[in-house]
């Protein structure tokens, strides 16, 4: 059963599927949405499971980002700042998961869908889905640790290209950058992310742990000690009318459109 903020959970033989399944606003993370997704890794984490999937629901969107229609009520440096911190702290949950996680692209994963989508440890996509940190677009910066997350996977100038020209890249093109792992056909994508997860948890109990255990040490995909000035950015160029202009010039090309 899918619960208000969009949220639920599968479990089959090792593998748990959170999926965010929310049409009516391509899957985008609301207020109960985050909660609910806390509450999910809650469920999960204290399961027997050896492989976690992040997915969305239908086929045209992973994740879009955050929920503008709840999100645009915050207008001051200090709400700003708060939402950034709530949700970057429920995604360093997902990056530092004693369990393996895999994002499963079933749509575009754009701005925070793509942020949600770096906290994974494996991303697989289907060939036709775009994945892309354009928050640069709307006068703002990626809130949620994507940032210090993308450095870590793709380097430090691919990085700062994709953050700073909002570049959208499509399937093939982000599998060469290393943004994507695995890149499948459609028909044959929903076989795939759930082939990879079975085969991760089909190994001898405890293995998958262990590993997850061993390269996060090596690599840490979670950094608290920027989260003050990161934020904090993020909500300065928040509260700048630019960032207003932006909102109310693609609401005024939704309208027309």
């Amino acid at each position: 059963m899918t619960a208000p903020g969009g949220v639920r959970v599968e479990r089959d033989a090792g593998v748990a599927v959170i999926t965010i399944d929310r049409p009516e606003a391509r899957n985008a993370i609301g207020f109960a949405t985050a909660d609910e997704l806390g509450a999910a890794l809650d469920d999960v984490l204290a399961s027997d499971a050896a492989a976690l999937v992040l997915r969305g629901g239908g086929d045209r969107a992973f994740v879009s980002g955050g929920d503008l229609k709840e999100l645009g009520a915050l207008r001051t440096h200090e709400e700003a700042v708060d939402m950034a911190r709530r949700v970057r702290r429920l995604l360093d949950r997902v990056a530092t998961s004693p369990i393996p996680v895999i994002a499963a692209l079933n749509g575009h994963a754009l701005g925070g869908g793509a942020e949600v989508a770096i906290a994974a440890d494996v991303r697989v996509a289907a060939d036709d889905v775009k994945i892309g940190f354009n928050q640069v677009a709307l006068g703002i910066m990626p809130a949620w640790g994507g940032a210090e997350r993308l450095v870590g996977v793709v380097g430090h100038s691919r990085a700062l290209l994709a953050i700073a020209t909002g570049e959208l890249y499509d399937a093939a093109t982000a599998r060469e950058l290393g943004l994507v792992d695995v890149v499948a056909p459609r028909a044959a994508f929903e076989d795939t992310w759930r082939g990879l997860a079975r085969r991760m948890a089909g190994t001898a109990p405890g293995t998958t742990r262990a590993v997850k255990a061993v390269i996060d040490a090596a690599l840490p995909s979670s950094h608290p000690h920027l989260e003050p000035p990161a934020t904090d950015a993020f909500a300065r160029l928040w509260v700048a009318d630019a960032h207003w202009a932006a909102v109310e010039a693609l609401e005024q090309k939704r309208r027309t459109g």
